[in-house]
């Protein structure tokens, strides 16, 4: 009796948590409105969502922005009730105790993470009571940047519902001038733009009705989804730039125009590893023929391909005359990809040929293409960034491009950053070709070199020395006036142009004061310059220096309340005292907690201690498992399909629910997630034959539902999905496994598809039907943890068994253990360790195992880079790990989606299926993305039963 007790108590409190999740139809945005200032280039802007619970019950209300990358919020505010809920920005080790705390009550945790090239986004959401209205407001700060003779101001706008007040403003203010303004985007509504430009001034309105938000590029029935993009430049001369000076601050924007070109000499580093098959190669390709059609007769360059060996165009720098580009374009066409990466000698062999011929009044550049990190060769990183260092000696930049997220980034940007150069991520996309272009175009033009910013009278300076200059860029320096003296503030600009040295100076002698009304926000910019350029020079130290530098930053962020990676913003909400804590990612990163339910979002409910059985409630409808080992009390309970007896009633109804727990319950905390229910089970002998010891099922026992003295008010992740749901209670703060989110990327959908597999369970990933290759995965004990342990089978003596801390060989009778970073030699196969990934290759295989998260909660997560077989089964090649879903077409499910309301279905092979929107991180790049994704069950994204992939 008591076991059922506890079955229909769960049961309630999931039908009471569908009853009460989220849902957009439930309130109204009835005001949107963004406003944008740019003073100087420096861009505030505040958005500002009011929005009204319309329901006879309390709802849970959701914001949902995204904001420029280059930004950092400083500023977000809730009003609700009179009241006024503001974000504190602490330091994250100040932070980290209600980080935690947040993380142990399964509320939301790195509200901010990467979306796409140039946004992040920002998601919180709150309680509001019926009938009641809440207003939330962000404020973000941005210094544009000038590329290609222009400045873009990105405002994103994604309320996902009409909105009856919608209203962008936009002023920009440069003292200089403004000579160009154009509005783009797909929000470029003609009709509803009013743009209006006066000298140095720009105003661009942008209302548009409720029935044009249904009509534009990025509009549909739920409302605006796109960018508005303000372009524009300034009136400049050939002098010294624009200085402005305000409270003892200044900064100075330098942008000579009428400056002759500099010749240049640049070599073309091309990665044609095997990871670059396909598409990649072929936009590689057709950029570099364009790149070439774009060099000038008087520039030099040379060509050098790289997998594991070199190749040279030719062995020396050669003038871009026709004869030598179309001999160029000939070889371009001709790379063939294969083999593995040897970053080290490539970047090597391309600094000696640009030393090998210098040229007097020319720019020497070095670019770098690569799709992943050094596989032969040097594959230590710190020794190839050391080698390339003493290589280039500062006398040329080093610029790198990483395609895709399989690279290494960090990596990239360092060795970038130590020789004077910059890193760019390449997106995999139908224009990655003209991205690369546009990158080259950047940097095709210098018009100065070895450029020197000074300021006597200055002091606290951002970075003053560049290497060079390029046509259509700026240099912007921020610093401290000694003593607020502007009277000895003497600016001075010294650099190489194409046949002398140039000194740009003020022909007054004496810079003028631009007054007080912008004091404020030249020091901001002062700041944010700093605490950047802090950020790119920490990267670099170590030891002593680097704290001292990460110490410097953080107490700049915290002064000026910017979200930097070094801070973080508090958020506590009304009732209840919640606490919500968002961290800014570095480039591609992902949150550190994935969120477990779909919204993100945080209820509250009561664990009543018991509610009356419905009759007619079998036993059987309800099965438990406990992993051996789990503490007691810690258990899963699944339910098939709703259970004979249960009223359809009580789907709709939870406000008895919460009646009876406000007298009978206990507090509790839930959070939304829809997991698939595999059932309890211990592996066959059959599945487990062949494999390492240790490596058999996991025993399971049933969950004792007696009630167990001093059991903590619990945690519960719930859900509900039309045929099946699973609850998993988490006994006070301990942490258990839930469920483990993966995605499946259905080929030309706007979509991903991902679904949930509950347990720390095995998984059949990978088999050959031909081939004794096969590869199994454990997953980690902890929620959305990826793998603990992967075992690769080689033959039938020959196993790799790969965990956080080791691997072991097992030939025959010998085994052997390894746990530093030396190449490891398997049979045919090739296994090199390295600090963020362990790369297994053999034959036309090549495996990669990336290593995420971090610290006690770091997990593995398997990438299959190359691979010719069409005939792969297993898990593997339907998911996100997996870059070709090619190995088992059938289940590489191609969706139509069939709008319902309140809910979305797919249909799927003439199958309709329900889902819910939600987001998975993407463990398959490093650092991983979170994308957004249509929630099914395993079996339905799999296209057959989930059993078939458990060993």
């Amino acid at each position: 009796m008591e076991r059922a007790v506890l079955q229909i108590t769960l049961f309630g409190l999931l039908l009471a948590l569908a009853a009460t999740q989220p849902n957009k139809d439930d309130w109204d945005i009835y005001s949107f409105h963004i406003n944008s200032t740019v003073t100087s280039r420096y861009a505030t802007t505040v958005i500002t969502s009011r929005m009204a619970n319309r329901m006879d019950k309390s709802k849970e209300i959701e914001f949902h922005v995204r904001i420029p990358k280059n930004a950092f919020i400083s500023k977000f505010r809730m009003f609700i009730d009179g009241q006024v809920y503001d974000g504190i920005v602490k330091g994250k080790e100040k932070a980290r105790q209600q980080y935690t705390e947040a993380v142990s009550r399964g509320q939301s945790a790195g509200l901010v993470s990467s979306v796409g090239r140039t946004l992040e986004e920002f998601k919180t959401s709150v309680t509001v009571a019926a009938h009641k209205k809440v207003t939330f407001e962000l404020t973000y700060e941005e210094l544009l940047k000038r590329r290609l003779g222009k400045y873009e101001l990105q405002i994103h706008a994604r309320p996902m519902q009409p909105v009856k007040s919608f209203k962008v403003d936009v002023h920009i203010h440069e003292e200089s001038g403004i000579n160009i303004v154009e509005v783009k985007g797909g929000l470029a509504l003609a009709d509803a733009i009013n743009k209006t430009h006066a000298d140095n001034e720009v105003w661009v309105n942008f209302y548009p009705t409720e029935d044009q938000q249904k009509t534009c590029t990025s509009c549909g029935e739920q409302g605006l989804n796109g960018d508005l993009v303000i372009v524009y430049d300034v009136n400049r001369d050939s002098g010294l730039g624009d200085i402005k000076t305000s409270a003892g601050y200044f900064v100075h924007h330098f942008a000579p125009s009428s400056l002759t070109r500099i010749s240049k000499n640049v070599v073309f580093l091309i990665d044609r590893s095997g990871s670059m098959h396909g598409k990649k190669m072929q936009q590689t390709r057709l950029a570099l023929i364009h790149i070439l059609n774009d060099l000038s007769e008087d520039d030099h360059f040379g060509l050098i391909t790289f997998d594991g060996s070199i190749s040279y165009w030719k062995r020396e720098l050669v003038q871009a005359n026709q004869r030598n580009l179309e001999s160029a374009k000939i070889f371009s066409r001709n790379i063939r990809e294969s083999g593995a990466t040897n970053i080290n000698s490539a970047v090597l062999e391309g600094a000696s040929l640009l030393n090998a011929h210098p040229r007097e009044d020319s720019a020497s550049i070095l670019i770098l293409l690569t799709d992943g990190d050094p596989t032969s060769g040097v594959t230590n990183l710190e020794q190839i960034q050391s080698n390339v260092r003493v290589a280039i000696a500062d006398k040329f930049p080093l610029y790198c491009l990483g395609f895709g997220f399989d690279v290494n980034f960090e990596f990239l940007e360092k060795m970038s950053l130590q020789n004077n150069g910059v890193a760019r991520r390449i997106y995999e996309d139908s224009d990655a070709d003209l991205q690369l272009k546009g990158f080259y175009e950047e940097v095709a033009t210098p018009l100065l070199i070895d450029v020197t910013m000074s300021y006597n009278g200055g002091t606290n300076l951002t970075q003053t020395e560049f290497s060079q200059y390029y046509n259509g860029s700026e240099i912007v320096v921020a610093g401290k006036i000694t003593d607020n003296d502007i009277g000895t503030f003497t600016p001075q600009v010294v650099a190489i142009s194409s046949s002398k040295k140039m000194t740009f100076s003020n022909p007054n002698g004496t810079v003028e004061s631009t007054g007080t009304e912008s004091a404020d926000q030249i020091q901001r910019v002062w700041a944010y310059l700093t605490v950047k350029q802090l950020l790119e020079k920490e990267l670099l130290l170590s030891g002593a220096e680097k704290e001292n530098v990460k110490r410097e930053a953080l107490e700049l962020s915290l002064k000026y309340s910017f979200v930097t990676p070094l801070t973080s913003m508090v958020v506590t909400k009304p009732e209840g005292g919640d606490t919500e804590v968002l961290h800014k990612p570095k480039e591609g990163e992902a949150p550190r907690h994935p969120n477990i339910g779909s919204s993100g979002s945080v209820m509250h409910f009561f664990v009543p201690d018991a509610l009356p059985v419905p009759q007619g409630l079998p036993d059987d409808g309800v099965s438990s498992i406990q992993p051996r080992g789990f503490a007691p009390g810690a258990g899963s309970v699944m339910y098939n399909s709703a259970p004979q007896g249960v009223p359809e009633k009580m789907v709709k109804q939870s406000s008895s629910l919460s009646q009876y727990a406000e007298t009978k319950g206990r507090s509790s905390h839930y959070t939304g997630s829809v997991m698939h229910n595999f059932g309890a089970r211990q592996a066959s002998p059959g599945a487990r034959q062949g494999l390492p010891d240790g490596y058999g099922g996991m025993d399971y026992g049933r969950v004792s539902s007696k009630k167990r003295k001093g059991f903590a008010p619990g945690v519960v992740f719930a859900s509900i999905a039309p045929t099946q749901v699973h609850a998993t209670i988490v006994p006070g703060k301990d942490k258990i496994p839930v469920s483990h989110r993966f995605l499946l990327k259905a080929e030309n959908q706007s979509l991903p598809l991902c679904f949930d597999v509950t347990g720390d369970v095995r998984l059949k990933l990978l088999h050959h039907p031909t081939s004794e290759l096969s590869v199994h995965g454990e997953l980690h004990s902890v929620t959305n943890g990826g793998f603990r342990r992967i075992v690769i089978q080689l033959n039938a003596d020959l196993y790799v068994d790969v965990e956080l801390n080791k691997i072991t060989v097992r030939e025959g009778s010998r085994i052997t253990h390894h746990t530093g970073q030396d190449p490891i030699t398997a049979g045919s196969w090739t296994i090199i360790r390295r600090d963020k990934e362990i790369d297994v290759a053999g034959g036309d295989t090549h495996l990669v195992i990336l290593i995420q998260g971090k610290d006690a909660q770091s997990f593995l997560w398997p990438v299959l880079r190359q691979q010719s077989s069409d005939s792969a089964e297993g898990i593997l090649g339907q998911l996100s790990f997996f870059v070709v879903c090619a190995l088992c077409p059938a289940l590489n499910p191609v969706y139509e989606e069939v709008p319902q309301i309140p809910f979305t279905k797919l249909r799927i092979k003439d199958q309709e299926i329900d889902v819910t929107r939600a987001n998975a991180a993407d463990y398959s790049i490093s650092p991983p993305l979170t994308l957004d994704c249509w929630l099914l069950s395993a079996d339905s994204a799999l296209q057959r039963r989930l059993e078939a992939f458990i060993v």
